[in-house]
């Protein structure tokens, strides 16, 4: 089924053409909100434009919260590296670690830093996705009363001199992102990249407890989650997101509780936006069990869970340039079922339920064997063929942010599979209400770390990014002009390598 340069024209979206692409998350939750036409939001007066890469977008190392007290440390134990080399990836468990020992443990799976790559502008490796290596998702641990920060340097949890000293039978794990992590030249996006790295972050931990074989379960923000803020000394309360909470086995339900008043008084009108998106979000009070973060029945691949941890990268590009480039070759069809697994696998059932089920994949595929090149609508039953066309890859790498440049690598077109996460947000309104925002964005961030894995699997680089333009991108993969692109990865084979210093322990 060959197609045209592009699907038919499609009627007007709610956000133009024209709109500047970090003021698009505005517009499309006041257009799920009932505006049919969202006004373009005007910039701030000293916006710069989002285009090459601003100075002030260059990494900065992650720092811990203010209040983190470096001469309160509790180092964990070491051997997590072991433990992870001896567990065959997917099916691989760790077993006969100590109660005591596995939650350590399961945070340096899930967090600790993997490696430098001294050719690599950004800062130092994770075993998963982070907007240009900032890392602005923080990791809090209450264990039973003792509030604590993971520092993934030190692999240590570190005291908060500002945290609550409130005794408490809990164990758990929170996450919460710190929006100014991110430059302000990001504007709005500095809301929806940290939410989505949370569900990033969310999908990390949950398949770390579950190699670890930790019972637990997931709470999603709802009423008197700003007050868990202020229980670990995290002020000004603005600039992090609501968290979200895994609560070990043996803490006791706890009811709901209430937002603190009067409203937080927020600096300026984009970041207030930010933050009025954030808190819109009210889950259901009910925990939901974390068992289903690893797919089952995937096939084994004679790697091990700390090789594929290793292998995960969004790409290279040498001597310190941006971006990444990558080589064309053939890959196997296999490569296409296992990604679909992982990014097909919901996240725990606490009111996202609708949104995992309103999500849509489509897959652009290039020399992948056993599929015709072209444009694919990914289901859990099948890879179905919308059209076929060699020439999308090129198209795409045509609207993409980053264009080719001396400093800056971009081989869209050569990659073996481009993956395309969207939502219709008036739809997901219609059922979640102002959560449908949050809840979409913590889900396409659960599948998007899940296909990472399976493509470092695969020996291949998964990039998530947010920079196709989105009118033409939707005509391009045949999506209807009420649907918003959440996320997008870029997957293939890098073209580069270099010197990889391990960083593990």
């Amino acid at each position: 089924m060959n197609v045209p340069e592009a699907f038919a024209p499609q009627e007007a979206g709610p956000v133009p053409e024209d709109a500047d692409t970090m003021a698009r998350d505005r517009m499309w939750y006041l257009f799920a909100a009932g505006a049919d036409r969202p006004t373009v939001p005007p910039m701030p007066p000293d916006a710069e434009p989002p285009s090459g890469v601003p100075v002030s977008a260059l990494p900065v190392a992650p720092r811990l919260p203010g209040t983190a007290r470096l001469d309160d440390l509790t180092v964990l134990p070491p051997g997590t590296v072991e433990l992870l080399e001896d567990a065959p990836f997917p099916a691989g468990r760790i077993t006969g670690v100590p109660e005591d020992r596995a939650l350590a443990h399961a945070l340096v799976a899930a967090f600790g830093v993997q490696r430098r790559e001294p050719e690599n502008p950004f800062n130092d490796h994770r075993g998963y996705a982070s907007v240009r290596a900032k890392f602005p998702v923080q990791v809090l641990v209450n264990d039973r009363g003792r509030r604590q920060v993971f520092d993934p340097y030190r692999r240590a949890l570190a005291g908060l001199s500002g945290a609550s000293s409130a005794p408490s039978s809990a164990r758990e794990v929170l996450l919460t992102g710190r929006f100014t992590r991110l430059p302000a030249t990001y504007r709005w996006y500095r809301g929806s990249l940290v939410q989505l790295e949370l569900g990033i972050a969310l999908r990390a931990v949950c398949i770390a407890l579950q190699l670890l074989g930790v019972a637990a379960r997931v709470r999603f923000p709802g009423p008197g989650a700003r007050e868990r803020l202020a229980e670990f000394g995290l002020t000004p309360s603005w600039e992090w997101t609501l968290p979200l909470v895994v609560e070990l086995a043996g803490t006791a339900p706890i009811g709901p509780g209430h937002d603190p008043a009067p409203a937080e008084a927020v600096p300026d009108a984009v970041m207030a936006d930010v933050v009025e998106m954030n808190r819109a979000q009210r889950f259901p009070a009910a925990p939901a069990p974390v068992d289903t973060a690893i797919p089952p029945g995937t096939p084994d691949t004679g790697l091990s869970w700390a090789e594929v941890l290793w292998r995960r990268t969004s790409g290279r590009m040498p001597r310190g340039l941006f971006g990444n480039n990558a080589r064309p070759r053939p890959v196997p069809g296999g490569v296409l079922d296992t990604a679909r697994d992982w990014l097909l696998t919901p996240p725990p059932y606490a009111g996202l339920p609708a949104a995992a089920g309103a999500l849509r994949v489509t897959a652009v595929t290039q020399a992948v064997a056993g599929h015709a090149d072209g444009v694919y609508e990914v289901t859990p039953a099948a890879y179905t063929p919308r059209a076929t066309d060699p020439g999308v890859p090129a198209r795409l790498e045509e609207i993409y942010g980053y264009p080719l440049a001396p400093g800056n690598g971009c081989d869209v077109r050569h990659a073996s599979v481009l993956w395309f996460l969207s939502f219709r947000p008036r739809e997901l309104a219609g059922e979640l209400g102002t959560t449908a925002w949050t809840a979409a964005q913590y889900t396409c961030g659960w599948a998007v770390h899940g296909l990472t894995l399976a493509a470092a699997s695969a020996g291949l680089y998964a990039r998530p990014v947010r920079a196709f333009r989105e009118a033409p991108a939707r005509r391009i993969l045949g999506l209807p002009a009420d649907e918003m692109v959440v996320l997008a990865v870029i997957s293939g084979t890098s073209r580069f390598s270099g010197p990889l210093l391990d960083l593990r322990q």
